[in-house]
């Protein structure tokens, strides 16, 4: 089971030996592009290379790959080696057509928090 430690519109979970930042579900975090340095902000106290967060915490248009605010974003967690876990419960978001050609190391859509922290928690932790 995860334990966890709140703070502001985060909190950090641990599981498997790995601490991950978790947004607050229903609560915005990133309502625009620029507001990433929050998530980052958190993972950095938290000295995580983990997050986990749901479709109200990122930008209205994160999943319009059309839009280039996933682009933006994930581009800003690359920077700092930061595993991304969106959890989507099915038919909550709609994808854009490109979005599903979206293939990459450090992201992944999960329709279950738990699946979500079983694929984190199976990360090394970088220290």
């Amino acid at each position: 089971r995860a334990a966890a430690r709140r703070v502001d519109a985060v909190k950090t979970v641990h599981h498997g030996g790995v601490t991950i930042v978790e947004g607050d579900a229903g609560e915005p975090l990133i309502r625009r592009t620029d507001d990433t340095a929050r998530l980052l902000e958190a993972c950095f106290s938290a000295k995580s290379k983990c997050a986990v967060l749901y479709p109200e915490n990122v930008t209205s248009r994160f999943f319009d790959l059309s839009s280039g605010e996933a682009g933006l974003i994930l581009d800003k967690l690359r920077r700092f080696r930061i595993r991304l876990a969106v959890v989507c419960a099915p038919g909550s978001v709609t994808f854009s057509r490109h979005f599903a050609e979206l293939r990459a190391d450090d992201l992944r859509i999960f329709e279950t928090r738990e699946a979500a922290l079983e694929w984190l928690g199976g990360v090394e932790e970088v220290r």
